[in-house]
């Protein structure tokens, strides 16, 4: 890979989108406690919930019912589908940092791909102002697979015009970092995230990031 200054040359930047771009950890927990305790059932504590983030809304739910009450999964999504809608945006922001590297990177292409339903994904980029900075937004459930599949990484080697080598997935979760091993691309984890920061370290990803504007000291 071509290098400059110390700095790893880049064509294609790839991100996740919970608890890399925004920090949506407080809506979502409370999303899913207002869930269960509508169905009648005892809410978790914030952290446990978060815990379950990463594949999709019904992983969410499922693991957030526990396993006495997974044939009430399809009433719980039900639910959490108007709730969230409701609510997806009340404390929900944007992690320091992260508008001024889109913006310090606006010649290069950028592709949203988040495990999240495209429906979410689209209010919470309109609702952040970010949905114009990515070339694509690739949804949990706008494609036949989910991260880490390769398969979802793979055609945009060729419709950006990078080589593997020359992309870079940015992440706080496990998914993110095997979706980037997978395809054979750069993978830079972000360990302030939803993500467990053990569990990112111990994938021995590319790069790692504590703040997102760090990404400028890695992308040339």
């Amino acid at each position: 890979m071509k290098q400059l200054s110390g700095k790893v040359f880049i064509k294609l930047m790839v991100f996740d989108l919970d608890g890399t771009l925004a920090d949506t950890g407080a809506d979502l927990a409370f999303s899913v406690n207002r869930t269960l305790l509508s169905m009648g059932l005892p809410g978790r504590p914030d952290a446990e919930i978060l815990g379950f983030v990463g594949d999709g809304v019904r992983k969410l739910l499922e693991r957030s019912l526990g396993g006495g009450h997974r044939e009430r999964l399809e009433e719980a999504l039900a639910r959490f589908a108007e709730i969230y809608a409701a609510h997806l945006l009340d404390r929900t922001v944007l992690y320091t940092g992260v508008t001024e590297i889109l913006n310090r990177f606006a010649g290069k292409p950028k592709v949203l791909i988040t495990n999240k339903g495209m429906e979410f994904t689209l209010a919470l980029c309109r609702g952040l102002g970010i949905g114009p900075h990515f070339r694509e937004i690739i949804g949990g459930d706008s494609q036949a697979f989910m991260k880490p599949d390769a398969r979802l990484l793979r055609p945009l080697f060729a419709r950006y015009g990078a080589g593997p080598e020359e992309t870079l997935v940015v992440g706080d979760g496990v998914n993110d970092i095997l979706l980037a091993r997978n395809a054979g691309a750069r993978s830079c984890a972000f360990l302030n995230g939803l993500g467990r920061r053990d569990d990112l370290l111990d994938l021995r990803p590319d790069f790692t990031i504590e703040r997102m504007i760090e990404l400028a000291e890695i992308v040339c």
